[in-house]
């Protein structure tokens, strides 16, 4: 090669290393020369760079910096593929690790849930540690049954106070000085026992007697609730604890379905218990509310006991717990028997049958005609239900009227058409304030009696 066209290979080296200097500043999206499959402006302008380039410097050295030039788009280009592709997979990898370690972890629990309901051990101590480490888990209060014999003196017959729907309630003193009731069944393990008590010992009301806790040993199953001391107000109107105190006027009566206590009405009683109820959400509804369940506290508040006690042992016991409604029952709705499903209006319709005991001081299971007399009661008509005798005579017309109306209207055979708690509960506010008023003018005064003072007195 003569010494000229040595010469001219150097100029075209610099030449070249300038120009592909340059086309790397003219890079569109990342591409150069090289892609005549690129319609745009910019890509025919590159076109045209690479053109000159070939057109003026037309030999190898500067051809190989056109490659280079090539080849670092492509390189380019691949990288950015290569590390949207892996980048994607990392993502992927990732949620497939999430999804199969939270199988794991649902397969793990399931299995040992398996296990605890499986094992029926007759260790009391290996059970008491499962249910005490599973109450710390729900939040909820586990006792030992070593705890509740002590505070039962073994479950003695001296301590049995009656039978509610899930069994036996035995009063207890526990190790603290605190008086329980324990209700107690037999039954094998269930974790679908400690769930449903973890959710009811969550709900708490003034008007509703608390869930304190459970145990689960020995094929028992227990309920420990605090103890109410006044009884239920079944036993004061017509069972073995009658009132002999004076007479129960029907602003008294009123109190006792408001809960008014120390002269003054509280509108969050054994009504506004069940308000409570139906308020959640999902609504809870009782399933077994009667004049049995409204106990009287030691502040003379009435409280709603066994609230949901029926639909725990529907969700533990399954069908078999259906086998515990009974047609003779007068607090149970008809449409309940028929078709076994209840409804906040078959709650109403049990609480009807409440007020309608308080009106007449009568056991509906006894006199089941005294409902019938109430649903047939229509506005206007003489009352012809019994009115209790120790009530006297001491209430307005209009106001009884009112009364036997809106009991008439929880009894309506047509659950749809009964009312709501919350009505009730304005309605009964309301018959209740003009009773006071038209006993003020009377010239009366306006003192409530307290509750303690006229029904609770043993």
């Amino acid at each position: 090669m003569s010494e000229r066209a040595r010469g001219d290979l150097k100029k075209s080296d610099r030449s070249c290393i300038i120009e592909k200097r340059d086309a790397q500043r003219s890079k569109v999206k990342g591409k150069i020369c090289g892609c005549p499959s690129n319609s745009t402006e910019e890509a025919s302008n590159l076109r045209t760079l690479c053109a000159t380039l070939h057109s003026r410097y037309a030999n190898l050295a500067c051809q190989l910096v056109l490659q280079d030039i090539a080849c670092e788009w492509t390189a380019e280009k691949m990288s950015r593929t290569l590390a949207a592709a892996l980048g994607g997979a990392a993502g992927a990898m990732t949620v497939l690790g999430l999804t199969v370690m939270f199988v794991y972890y649902c397969f793990l629990r399931n299995r040992s849930i398996s296990k605890t309901s499986e094992t029926n051990s007759s260790d009391s101590s290996i059970q008491a540690g499962q249910n005490i480490e599973t109450a710390e888990l729900h939040g909820t209060q586990c006792f030992t049954l070593e705890e509740l014999n002590l505070a039962t003196k073994n479950f003695d017959d001296i301590n049995l106070i009656g039978y509610g729907l899930f069994g036996q309630v035995h009063k207890g003193l526990l190790q603290n000085g605190i008086l329980v009731a324990i209700e107690r069944r037999s039954s094998s393990p269930s974790p679908q026992f400690i769930e449903e008590v973890h959710y009811r010992s969550s709900i708490c009301h003034r008007n509703l007697v608390s869930l304190l806790g459970y145990c689960q040993e020995n094929d028992m199953q227990m309920l420990i609730y605090e103890y109410i001391p006044n009884g239920s107000v079944s036993t004061r109107l017509y069972g073995s604890i009658q009132s002999s105190s004076g007479k129960l006027e029907f602003k008294h009566r009123l109190s006792i379905a408001l809960g008014a206590a120390k002269g003054e009405i509280s509108r969050i009683t054994s009504v506004s218990g069940m308000v409570h109820l139906h308020s959640l959400n999902p609504p809870l509804i009782h399933m077994n509310f009667s004049t049995v369940k409204v106990l009287v506290g030691e502040d003379l508040t009435p409280k709603v006991a066994d609230a949901g006690v029926r639909s725990l042992l529907n969700r533990v016991d399954g069908a078999a717990s259906c086998s515990r409604m009974s047609e003779d029952d007068p607090f149970l709705d008809p449409e309940v028997y028929e078709s076994g499903r209840f409804s906040v209006k078959s709650d109403v319709y049990s609480f009807g049958v409440f007020l309608l005991e308080l009106v007449t001081g009568r056991d509906a299971a006894s006199d089941k005609s005294i409902i019938h007399q109430a649903q047939n009661y229509q506005d206007g008509s003489d009352i012809s239900i019994p009115i209790d005798s120790r009530m006297g005579s001491n209430f307005s017309p209009e106001g009884m009227s009112s009364f036997v109306r809106l009991i008439a209207w929880c009894l309506n055979s047509q659950s749809e058409e009964r009312p709501s708690m919350r009505f009730i509960e304005l309605e009964l506010c309301r018959i209740h304030e003009k009773e006071l008023s038209l006993t003020t003018i009377m010239g009366e005064g306006t003192t409530t009696v307290t509750l303690g003072s006229q029904l609770f007195t043993s």
